[in-house]
């Protein structure tokens, strides 16, 4: 039988070593406890990560109490130990957040902490594979090439916004979606937005003075609709795969405050092209500009959402002039319009996973015969999550994620449990 998992713990120079005794503890929503499932081994693309003023928590072996670890020797040397976490790549979803508690320091920069450990001879996090293909396999991304071919699509249309903002995406923050438009396969980045009618306390474009650094930089200048439209024809023409382009990333505002220009680049482009598919990513604020969109051609929507509670969806989104009702309005247009449908389901273990949530989320998927649920671990300090998502919400004890991805399965049949969007022709597809 497998030994339990340890303890992982860092140094301040972020050396990460495991306890010679204590076992891993997890973290679930408010309540820290021990594994009460198996982790797996590390999966390839993730990493570990250290957790500046977080304390690490373990489990005595003997007794199976919780133990806060204040202080470490390492080779006779007193060291102040830091909580170790796991960043995950994509495929794969948390299913506990890391034992930890919060000494100092400031709130975590916004990545999807996962519960690490080590186990026998390497490092495991407790997390599940939730979709299974290969096209968003990292060691596709980021190759030697990249660069040559950015540059070869900005010679080509130098002064275009949409590409030289996908320079620094695909660039600097080494995003796929991004990456994919200058390697002309799959998915397509299209950013359209600067504003947002959203102040979502997790957002990686936007952040207070008091919160974390934002991860990503927004555009400055919106592009126009022939922007847009020269990037989707030269992907729609040229791209293998899975071809489809998406209008509206996490790095930027919101798509639909500029639903007008992004309708007449869709009119633009299927004027030219039947090709590919035509997407949206968005909180589905505006219904109205929503309809607009799809009488112009778009095909599949994707809706960003924490809870299908009005009052936990509200809090972490702050929404400003619209309501958890029009994002209910907007899904139903969708249907009936007969667009693809997704969630872009935002996951907290412990939160996300309370049995009340889960229920108002079969329901959700349910009344409006949603097709794809995309589960994306919440990039945030869990922490900071907490302190939104306390007392509000649907009640109930958390299920496990696992258990919540069983729930949604055996409720809803017809639905697609998975991370990454679909194109056209693969939406008849198994699962």
């Amino acid at each position: 039988m497998k030994a339990p998992p340890r303890l992982l713990f860092a140094d301040a120079d972020g050396q990460v070593m495991d306890h010679p005794h204590l076992l891993a503890s997890v973290r679930s929503g408010d309540t820290l406890l021990g594994p009460t499932e198996r982790p797996i081994p590390l999966p390839a693309g993730a990493r570990l990560a250290h957790l500046p003023g977080r304390r690490p928590v373990g489990v005595d072996a003997s007794t199976g109490e919780l133990t806060l670890l204040r202080e470490v020797v390492v080779r006779g040397r007193r060291v102040t130990p830091h909580a170790v976490g796991a960043l995950l790549p994509p495929g794969y979803t948390r299913t506990f957040l890391p034992g930890e508690v919060k000494a100092s320091g400031p709130m975590l920069p916004q990545w999807a902490y996962t519960a690490a450990a080590w186990g026998d001879g390497e490092p495991v996090a407790w997390a599940v594979r939730t979709d299974r293909r290969t096209h968003w396999d990292g060691r596709r991304f980021s190759t030697p090439e990249l660069r040559t071919r950015v540059d070869r699509a900005l010679r080509a249309d130098p002064d275009n916004r949409v590409l030289l903002q996908l320079k620094t995406c695909a660039l600097v923050y080494r995003c796929f979606t991004s990456q994919n438009l200058f390697y002309r396969r799959d998915e397509g980045a299209i950013p359209v937005s600067v504003m947002c009618n959203a102040a979502c306390v997790g957002c990686i474009s936007e952040q207070p003075p008091e919160g974390p650094p934002a991860s990503h930089a927004r555009m400055d200048d919106g592009p126009s609709a022939e922007e847009m439209a020269r990037v989707a024809l030269s992907h729609l023409a040229t791209a293998k795969g899975r071809v489809m382009v998406s209008f509206g990333q996490g790095c930027e505002g919101e798509p639909l405050t500029r639903w007008p220009v992004i309708a007449r680049a869709i009119r633009l482009v299927r004027a030219q092209t039947s090709r590919g598919s035509l997407h949206l990513n968005t909180n589905a604020s505006l219904t109205e500009g929503l309809a607009g969109l799809l009488d112009a051609g778009l095909d599949s929507v994707r809706v960003s959402l924490n809870s299908a509670v009005k009052d936990l969806y509200e809090a972490y989104y702050c929404p400003v002039k619209y309501t958890w009702e029009d994002v209910d309005a907007s899904l139903a247009l969708c249907r009936r319009r007969g667009a693809y449908l997704s969630l872009n389901l935002l996951t907290l273990p412990g939160v996300t996973d309370r049995s009340g949530e889960v229920q108002a989320l079969l329901a959700l998927v349910r009344r409006h015969r949603v097709d794809q649920v995309q589960v994306r671990s919440l990039c945030i300090d869990p922490l900071q999550y907490l302190d939104v998502a306390r007392d509000r919400g649907a009640g109930g004890n958390p299920l496990g994620i696992r258990e919540m991805l069983r729930v949604l399965r055996r409720g809803a049949p017809f639905v697609r449990i998975g991370n990454f969007s679909r194109a056209r022709g693969e939406r008849s597809q198994p699962a």
